[in-house]
């Protein structure tokens, strides 16, 4: 291979070193058999909600995981194999692939990687399954004005029977 070629794979290799350090999380898949509708659709979905999916060659993928330190993934590189990077949210790449997964049968969800930690298809199921941000956030505001509603309600009684008794 001549150097301009080794150059460039190198320098592929490192922007996908640097995709893996700052994502929040990666999903890895096998797309192989999706239609150009299917694939279309998905790529549509990923990108309205800020992720970024690639296809990249298992060789690249390799480099840049082991340059990132990132061990157990070298037998998901294998096959056909497309990332879904999210910079920001963790949930919403495993929720919109698994939820694809369910509708479309060709395309199969491999591995990833949460918050820089190596994750199986079992974890990346589990954490699909999870709300996302905003649902989490509105779950924790609801626990955190229960004890303040309840003790409104506790208030507005007293009142209430204080004015019955009145």
């Amino acid at each position: 291979m001549s150097e301009a070629i080794i150059a460039k794979k190198a320098a592929i290799v490192e922007e996908v070193t640097e995709k893996f350090a700052a994502a929040a999380s990666a999903v890895i898949v096998d797309s192989r058999g999706l239609t150009v509708e299917e694939v279309t659709n998905l790529r549509k979905q990923l990108r309205d909600n800020g992720i970024e999916f690639k296809v990249i060659k298992n060789s690249i993928l390799r480099r840049a995981a082991q340059k990132q330190g990132l061990e157990g993934l070298e037998e998901v590189f294998s096959g056909p194999t497309a990332v879904a990077f999210s910079n920001e949210d963790v949930v919403a790449p495993a929720k919109i692939l698994n939820d694809f997964a369910g509708t479309v049968k060709n395309l199969e969800i491999k591995g990833g990687i949460i918050e820089g930690k190596v994750s199986s298809v079992e974890e990346i199921i589990a954490l699909a399954k999870l709300p996302n941000k905003d649902g989490l956030l509105s779950m924790l505001l609801s626990v955190l004005q229960a004890p303040v509603r309840n003790v409104a309600y506790a208030v507005n009684a007293v009142a209430e029977a204080k004015e019955e008794v009145a």
